[in-house]
């Protein structure tokens, strides 16, 4: 322990201690669940640090990270970098004194990769594993594996600030069924009242990153109200950091400090927010100063959650928002969404208050719709885009995860897009298995995506330092672009003019990760690295032969962007428009206003879709010209020869398209016959027999040959829709026929005889004739409209003599006689004449022979002469 016992703090997890380091010794495993506030967080990583080897401590958030670090370097009253130190993207403060180093969850994953057995460290404690970064979930899984194979001594501590603990216990068991002991440190906090504050109208639920301003106002509102009715600072939570500055402009006047605190900061800036001021520690020795210290309001995101301790606090403002990162796999778009907050974050916000002495929290949403909310946030590994997640597998050699200890599953739909783009960046290979480059680009510390537009990027701009520079300050920019938003070389001329820290502090991370021996040897080796640089970016060529040769700053921004996102790469619908089509497909639209309305081409860095909407609308872009566009999607490049059945008709051209973009088409004027054959078959198939023209000829002869297969069978042909457009190509006489109008021209009577076999050709108009004799001498026309009922219409005196209906198909169906009065409209249907005769006809007879005096109606039908004609009239 690196401080006597009695030195520590007086928090909930000191009595504690005892306990995890003893279970910690025996076990090797355990989870301790300790609410917010407790001392988890500084005092355990003391309590398990020795003289021999190193405790890491994995915090989800660089500003927890520092502030841990700096809160237990103070402890045992030294400053950070000697026994306490740590280490975040960009910034690392330790030694070879350091024996407790503080990390983010994404260092310690890229650690493991390169140093799996963690030499020198004999304990890590994973923090706030109940927030469920995917970062978390990869380390705890890759530690589990550590302790089984390699380091079955190595401490692992997981901790959690909420009591659903018993799927780390479960992760963390030395065997199926066994789970690690579970410890539990109470917290000792001061009663927070809940204060329900909804907004007093209706409020716009969010829309991805839009917030309504009318939400906004009542958070300010709010916000006033809490500094008047009680002491203290007040800490507001907000989904991001537009909304800080939103709130921070309607909060001007106020008799306190706006403090901002948001995970876009500098890192001073972040720490700044989290010191004390004077008479905000509840020491004694400020208890003087208490009463003339200046109020603060602090505006946070949701990293002061957990982790962080915003000292002085006694009152909460919670907007009842987070922004979570949401992935449209289908379309590739990958987005921050605002969702309302989960019941349980709410009250991790709410015990933020009651830290230090009795609080307040106001929710701005009511107490009934509070019951709704989910209870429990989403894991990221349910929602968010898997890519470096895949990326990191591989990298381990877990390809899609199998054998892992992850606390869930991967969606299988979700992964197996993140291992088809990494499979398209050289990540892997067909096998799942990383390649060189895959490890180059994990090592950037980037998403891989944006790692490989820093590669590629350096290389394509020129190479050298300034190639370099000039692809590491773009992809600074674009790895924040999704909640900043607009165009991207403005964010960029921006981000230069300002010479902000935490900006310039990236670009050098960026450019030293940057292998300086391929962009900056002129050798013939070097000239080799710069190709096989183009090569795996997909493009041809597009370095300056020159290094002095300067791409423009937009074109600069554009390619770099590309290589992120070629499949985004889109160009405008028409001249001067905000509408696009992406080379994937997806249709985009810049919002109104843009500076990028009428650019020909883009480079889209951010882009959402509402849900049930067809257009996605474009956040951040840069402007590309067509032979940039043509270089970063060149993957997506191809010439063909179309012909075929397209929007309707036949089509015979050749294209280039850049993906789903048709980038040129020129008419072919000689396209061979069979192709289009081919094309006429698919458009029939597409839209139906409806394309031929079906005389009364061709229907008859149709419906005769679906009786005849009806009743028989094969050999006769089915004439169904089906059968006819699947067997289209031995029938359709299509000869000289090129396009749609031609089908219209066939003859189709003559085409469907061609089905008949010989063997029953002969006998279609004995099995199906097209017209029966009937007693009076006429040969009336059968109707096969209904293949398993033809019908035979005749006239009642037409049919006198008839004993037995006629039958079809040799003597296999009896014909369906519908006889019918003088003006041919029926007066019986039926198959048995002989019935009919005896019961039918005399009530026939008694109606018609009034209304049809001029016709014949014998008493005995099946004796008298049959007739076409009336008797002459009377003179």
């Amino acid at each position: 322990m690196l401080i006597e016992a009695n030195a520590l703090p007086d928090l909930p997890v000191r009595s504690v201690l005892p306990e995890v380091v003893s279970t910690l010794t025996r076990e090797k495993a355990a989870v301790l669940v300790a609410p917010p506030g407790t001392g988890k967080t500084t005092l355990v990583p003391l309590a398990l640090a020795d003289s021999r080897l190193k405790v890491i401590v994995a915090e989800p958030r660089r500003v927890a990270a520092r502030a841990a670090a700096r809160r237990m370097a103070a402890l045992i009253g030294e400053p950070v970098g000697g026994r306490v130190g740590y280490a975040v993207r960009g910034d690392r403060r330790v030694s070879k004194d350091t024996v407790v180093e503080v990390v983010t969850t994404g260092l310690l994953v890229r650690r493991l990769q390169h140093d799996p057995e963690l030499a020198g460290v004999g304990a890590v404690m994973l923090d706030e594993c109940h927030e469920r970064h995917l970062d978390s979930d990869l380390a705890l899984a890759f530690l589990v594996e550590v302790r089984a194979a390699l380091r079955p001594e190595l401490r692992l501590l997981a901790t959690s600030a909420t009591a659903d603990s018993d799927r780390l216990a479960v992760v963390l068991g030395p065997a199926a069924g066994d789970p690690a002991p579970v410890l539990t440190a109470h917290a000792r906090s001061y009663p927070v009242e809940v204060i329900w504050a909804p907004p007093p109208g209706p409020v716009t639920p969010p829309h991805g990153l839009r917030v309504d301003p009318r939400l906004l106002d009542h958070v300010a509102a709010t916000t006033r109200r809490a500094l008047a009715e009680g002491d203290g600072d007040v800490l507001v939570f907000l989904p991001g950091a537009r909304e800080i500055e939103t709130v921070a402009a309607r909060l001007t006047g106020i008799d306190a400090d706006v403090i901002t605190l948001h995970g876009r900061q500098s890192g001073s800036a972040q720490d700044a927010a989290l010191q004390a001021g004077p008479g905000r520690s509840g020491s004694a020795q400020d208890a003087a100063l208490r009463a003339g210290a200046r109020r603060r309001v602090v505006l946070a995101t949701a990293i002061a959650e957990s982790s962080l301790t915003v000292p002085g606090v006694r009152a909460v403002v919670d907007a009842g928002l987070s922004r979570v990162p949401r992935m449209d796999h289908s379309r590739g778009l990958g987005a921050l969404a605002t969702v309302p907050v989960s019941r349980a974050s709410a009250e991790q916000r709410a015990g933020r208050a009651g830290r230090e002495a009795p609080g307040r929290v106001y929710r701005c949403w009511s107490a009934v719709l509070h019951d709704r909310l989910p209870a429990q946030p989403e894991p990221e590994i349910a929602v968010a885009d898997l890519t470096g997640f895949a990326l990191n597998l591989a990298w381990w050699g877990h390809p899609g995860g199998t054998g892992l200890a992850l606390p869930d599953p991967p969606p299988q739909g979700a992964l197996a897009v993140a291992t088809e783009t990494l499979h398209d960046l050289g990540a892997i290979d067909a096998a799942g298995t990383i390649t060189a480059r895959g490890r180059a680009l994990a090592d950037a510390g980037l998403h891989p995506r944006l790692a490989r537009a820093l590669l590629d990027g350096a290389v394509l701009l020129g190479g050298g330092r300034a190639g370099a520079r000039r692809a590491a300050e773009i992809v600074a920019v674009l790895d924040d672009t999704v909640s900043a938003g607009g165009d991207v070389v403005t964010l960029v001329r921006r981000a230069r003019a300002t010479n902000d820290p935490a900006f310039q502090s990236e670009v050098r991370r960026l450019t030293a990760s940057l292998n300086s021996t391929e962009t900056d040897s002129p050798s013939p080796e070097g000239a080799a690295d710069r190709s096989a640089a183009r090569s795996a970016a997909g493009v041809s060529g597009r370095a300056p032969s020159d290094p002095r040769e300067r791409i423009p700053d937009d074109l600069a921004a554009g390619l770099v962007v590309g290589l992120a996102y070629p499949e985004r790469v889109a160009k405008a619908r028409e001249p001067g428009g905000n509408a696009y089509l992406m080379v994937g497909g997806t249709a985009a639209e810049l919002a109104g206003g843009s500076s990028l309305m009428g650019a020909p081409w883009l480079a889209v860095a951010a882009a959402d879709r509402a849900a049930g909407s067809r257009t996605a609308r474009i956040r951040s872009a840069a402007p590309l010209d067509e032979t940039t566009a043509r270089e970063v999607a060149a993957a997506q490049l191809t010439d063909a020869t179309e012909i075929g059945w397209i929007d309707g008709d036949v089509v015979a051209r050749r294209v280039q398209r850049l993906g789903a973009i048709t980038l040129s088409s020129v008419r072919i004027t000689d396209p061979p016959a069979a192709r289009l054959h081919d094309a006429l078959v698919t458009g029939l198939r597409a839209e139906g027999l409806g394309l031929l023209t079906w005389t009364r000829t061709a229907t008859e002869l149709r419906n005769r040959l679906a009786f005849a297969h009806a009743a028989l069978g094969e050999p006769w042909p089915d004439v169904t829709d089906a059968a006819l457009l699947d067997s289209a190509p031995e029938w359709l006489p299509l000869g000289a026929a090129r396009r749609r109008a031609d089908l219209a021209k066939l003859d189709v009577a003559s085409a469907l005889r061609r089905l008949l076999p010989w063997s029953v050709a002969g006998r279609l108009d004995e099995i199906a004739p097209e017209r029966l004799p009937v007693p009076s001498g006429s040969h009336v026309r059968v109707d096969y409209t209904d293949p398993a009922a033809p019908v035979l219409a005749v006239k009642v005196q037409e049919a006198f003599g008839w004993q037995d209906a006629p039958t079809l198909a040799g003597g296999r169906v009896p014909i369906l006689l519908h006889l019918l009065s003088p003006a041919g409209r029926p007066v019986a249907v039926t198959r048995d004449l002989r019935s009919f005769w005896a019961q039918g006809y005399p009530q026939v007879r008694a109606e018609m022979r009034g209304r049809y005096p001029r016709h014949p109606w014998p008493e005995d039908p099946t004796s008298a002469t049959p007739t076409r004609r009336a008797n002459p009239r009377a003179r």
